[in-house]
C-alpha cells in the first residue's frame, strides 16, 4: 500500500505541474496572438497602450508563476518524500513531546514554507508591480506586513493548533467531529473579529465621507433592504494602484468598504452599480453557500483523515518511515500537503461556480442599478487593474473566478436592452 500511495502522489503531481505548465503557456501564447489590437467590443473604450499594458502585465505574472510552481513543487517534495517532516520530527523530538512536538512541528513548516515565498512575494511586489506602475509599497512597509502577519498567525493558530492536537489525542476515533466543530466555530469567529480588530492592524479605515457617492448608497442600501455596520473608505493607495470594493464581516459588524483608488476613479453612479453587484452576491447568499461548502468539504477530508492515521502506508507511502514519528501532528501536516495535490483536478468546478455567482451578481446590479453604469465601472477597473481583455479560454475556465470581460460585457449589455 505504501508504494502505491507513493506512485499515486507522483503520478498526481506530476500531471498537476504538468497541466498547470501546459495552462500557462496557452495563456502566454493566446495573450501575445491578441496583443496588437483592441477587442472589438473595447475598441472605443480602452486605448491600444492600456490594452497591450495589460497584456504585458498577465504575461510577467503568468511567467513568474513557473517560478513559484518550482519553488512550490520542490518544497512539497522536500517535506514529503525527500525526508524534510522525518527529520523536523527527530528534531523537535529531542526537545519536546506530545502535543508540544506537534505544535513545533506544524510552526516549523509553516514558518518555512513561508520563508521559501518572501523573495518571490517581494520579487511580485517591488520588481513586477512596480514595473507596471502598480507598486506603492516601501520596503518598510513590506517587513512591517510580514511582521504583524507572522505575530498575528502565531498569536491565533497556536491556541487553534494547540486544541486541535488535544482533541485528537482526547476524543477517540471520533476526535475528527470535535476538531471540525472547532474549526468551524474558529472560522465563522473570525469573520466577526476581522473587520473590527484585524483589517485596522494592516489599514486605516475611515467613514465614508458625506456627498453625492454616500446619498446614493445608501438610497440603494435601502432599495435592498441591506442593514450595514458602516460605509468605510480604506487607504489600498499605500499599497497598491489597484481598486476594489468588498463586504465583510456578519451581523453588526457588517461592512461596506471601498479602496481610495477606486473611489478617485469612478463616478458615483459607477460606484453605486458596483456596489449593486456586491449587494447582489449578498441577496444569493453566495458567501453563505461558500461557508457551507467550505464546512462540508472540511468535514469530508476530517473524516477521511480520521480512517488514514492509524494507517502506517499513509505515513510510509509519503515519507516518514519511523513509527515514532507517526503521530496526530505528523498526520495533519502530511494530508495538508498532499490533498491539494490529489485534489486538484477539481479546482475548474471551483472556478465554475464562482463565475456563475458573478453572473446572477451582475444581473442583480441591473436589476437594482443602472447596467450601462457598471459596464462603464468594469471597463474602467480592467483598464486601471491591467486586466487582459484575451485570456486563454481553457486557462480561463479552469481557473478564473470571475468570467472572462468580453463575455461579461455582453451579457451586462443584453440586459440593458430588455
Amino acid at each position: 500500500m505504501a508504494d502505491t500511495l507513493t506512485n499515486l502522489f507522483l503520478a498526481a503531481l506530476a500531471l498537476s505541474v504538468t497541466v498547470r505548465i501546459w495552462l500557462a503557456r496557452r495563456h502566454i501564447g493566446h495573450i501575445r496572438a491578441h496583443r496588437a489590437a483592441v477587442p472589438a467590443g473595447f475598441a472605443g473604450r480602452i486605448p491600444l497602450a492600456a490594452h497591450q499594458k495589460a497584456a504585458d502585465y498577465a504575461v510577467a505574472r503568468t511567467r513568474f508563476g513557473f517560478a513559484g510552481l518550482a519553488v512550490d513543487t520542490a518544497l512539497l517534495l522536500a517535506f514529503t518524500l525527500g525526508g524534510g517532516l522525518a527529520a523536523l520530527s527527530a528534531f523537535w523530538s529531542a526537545h519536546a513531546d506530545g502535543i508540544w512536538h506537534g505544535l513545533a512541528l506544524i510552526l516549523s513548516v509553516m514558518a518555512i514554507s513561508g520563508a521559501a515565498d518572501i523573495p518571490l512575494a517581494a520579487w511580485r511586489q517591488f520588481v513586477i508591480e512596480e514595473r507596471f506602475g502598480f507598486n506603492r509599497m516601501t520596503p518598510a512597509l513590506f517587513v512591517s506586513d510580514l511582521v504583524k502577519g507572522a505575530l498575528l498567525g502565531a498569536a491565533i493558530g497556536t491556541p487553534l493548533v494547540l486544541a486541535v492536537l488535544w482533541l485528537m489525542a482526547a476524543m477517540g476515533e471520533r476526535w475528527w467531529l470535535y476538531v471540525w466543530a472547532v474549526w468551524c466555530a474558529f472560522n465563522l469567529a473570525i469573520l466577526f473579529v476581522y473587520p473590527a480588530w484585524i483589517a485596522p492592524l494592516f489599514n486605516k479605515f475611515t467613514p465614508l465621507a458625506e456627498g453625492d457617492t454616500k446619498a446614493r448608497i445608501e438610497a440603494l442600501l435601502a432599495r435592498c433592504g441591506f442593514r450595514s455596520g458602516g460605509l468605510f473608505v480604506m487607504d489600498g493607495s499605500k499599497r497598491s494602484a489597484h481598486g476594489n470594493a468588498y463586504f465583510t464581516g456578519f451581523g453588526k459588524t457588517k461592512r461596506i468598504v471601498f479602496f481610495d483608488t477606486l473611489l478617485e476613479r469612478l463616478q458615483p453612479a459607477e460606484i453605486e452599480a458596483v456596489l449593486a453587484h456586491e449587494l447582489g452576491h449578498f441577496r444569493h447568499r453566495h458567501v453563505q453557500q461558500r461557508i457551507a461548502l467550505m464546512f462540508a468539504v472540511s468535514l469530508a477530508f476530517l473524516a477521511l483523515l480520521g480512517q488514514l492515521i492509524d494507517a502506517p502506508w499513509f505515513f510510509a507511502g509519503l515519507g516518514v518511515e519511523s513509527a515514532a514519528a507517526h503521530g496526530q501532528a505528523m498526520a495533519l501536516v502530511l494530508f495538508a500537503l498532499a490533498v491539494p495535490v490529489f485534489a486538484f483536478p477539481l479546482t475548474p468546478l471551483g472556478s465554475l461556480l464562482s463565475r456563475r455567482n458573478e453572473f446572477e451578481a451582475d444581473r442583480y446590479a441591473a436589476a437594482h442599478a443602472s447596467s450601462d453604469d457598471l459596464v462603464r465601472a468594469l471597463v474602467k477597473l480592467y483598464e486601471d487593474n491591467a486586466a487582459t481583455l484575451t485570456p486563454d479560454p481553457l486557462h480561463s475556465l479552469f481557473y478564473d473566478s470571475h468570467p472572462p470581460a468580453a463575455i461579461r460585457i455582453a451579457r451586462l449589455q443584453q440586459a440593458a436592452t430588455q
